[in-house]
């Protein structure tokens, strides 16, 4: 009787630990994926305010058209102009996860577009020339990463150093120049169209899912993570910091290099000067508004992706209105501002506290 008792007891612990193991594989943690739905709230809420102005301001703003087997609409430009910012967001995404920043990603498209133009006066093929250009970029991303990572130089001073230099080794490459070629193969990067949507967009999109499935189905998400959140602490753990630091500063100069190339496709042409300029920032700005820490270990793709479409949004939203062009900066320093503060959940506590204060003293 007590052997059959203990039997059935023994049955039913190991029950409980199946199921146990199933809750826990069922919530267990994934890299780059937030558990909190808040997260994505405000920035798609964020996007969604900024598509319902552009509304207002102009009835016809969401219609789609389709015309030479190409879709058309202000939607449509919204996803095509913010290609090279999503495409930077991405890599800076990874870098920032680590506790590092890159400032050189819009000298390294210009580096980029003045390798590939170049080529493409001479007769190599287009081919070749794409996997030059990328190599470029990832042989940048690699110069950054071993100054961060192997020579312990701050991520900002490092990629500073490119940064600066990167634009003026463009400018030795084109000799000074604004260099143009006519090659309408290359130039469908930046022009062309595939199932009706942009060229651009679908480079987008395969980069997300890429980068996604190494962060969300290998443990290079987790490794990224746990660099970026304490290095030291990561090593004893037998993870290889410095290898994972060098990946993503590798994956950066990449992205890097397909926005350069859209933006040199784009305009049949390389324009040192001009090409990628400020443009870091810009993807800084989208990962933040993604919800990134940029102290690091937090990341989400997905998010930053949003936030690159709200930047362009906000871009469309004030040319739409019609506001003088010297407003432009200040409007669009205060909607990031208002965006930042709604996603911080301190703020969003004290004006609850607030309300709740004003609401005791009406009573």
């Amino acid at each position: 009787m007590k052997d059959s008792i203990q039997t059935v007891s023994a049955g039913a612990d190991h029950k409980l630990s199946e199921q146990d193991l199933a809750e826990a594989k069922a919530a267990r943690y994934q890299a780059g994926k937030s558990n909190s739905v808040g997260r994505y709230i405000w920035p798609v809420c964020a996007l969604a305010l900024l598509l319902a102005v552009n509304l207002l301001l102009d009835a016809s703003f969401f219609s789609i058209s389709y015309q030479d087997g190409r879709f058309y609409g202000s939607l449509i430009d919204i996803l095509n102009r913010s290609a090279p910012v999503a495409l930077l967001a991405i890599g800076m995404s990874l870098v920032i996860a680590t506790g590092g920043i890159d400032l050189s990603v819009g000298a390294v498209m210009a580096i980029v577009g003045a390798v590939c133009a170049n080529l493409l006066i001479t007769d190599i093929s287009v081919f070749a020339v794409i996997i030059i250009g990328l190599s470029t970029g990832i042989l940048a991303g690699v110069i950054n990463g071993a100054l961060v990572s192997y020579l312990s130089i701050q991520p900002i001073v490092a990629t500073l150093l490119l940064m600066v230099a990167g634009r003026g080794v463009a400018q030795l490459i084109n000799q000074g120049q604004i260099v143009t070629f006519q090659n309408d193969t290359f130039s469908a990067i930046g022009v062309g169209n595939w199932l009706g949507l942009p060229m651009p967009v679908w480079l987008v999109i395969a980069t997300l899912l890429f980068c996604q499935l190494l962060v969300r189905r290998t443990a290079l998400g987790l490794f990224i993570e746990a660099v970026g959140c304490n290095a030291s602490a990561s090593r004893y753990m037998g993870i290889n910091d410095r290898h994972v630091k060098l990946f993503a500063y590798a994956m950066a100069g990449l992205c890097a290099a397909m926005a350069g190339m859209i933006a040199t496709a784009d305009i049949q042409g390389s324009d040192a000067n001009n090409a990628g300029l400020w443009l870091e920032l810009d993807a800084i700005l989208a990962v933040v508004i993604g919800g990134a820490a940029l102290t690091g270990g937090r990341f989400s793709l997905a998010l930053s992706i949003i936030g690159a479409l709200i930047i362009q949004t906000l871009a469309t939203t004030i040319i739409v209105s019609g506001l003088p062009a010297k407003f432009n900066l200040l409007i669009k320093a205060i909607v990031i501002l208002v965006v930042l503060l709604l996603q911080s959940e301190k703020f969003r506590n004290q004006c609850k506290q607030l309300l709740r204060i004003s609401a005791r003293g009406d009573v």
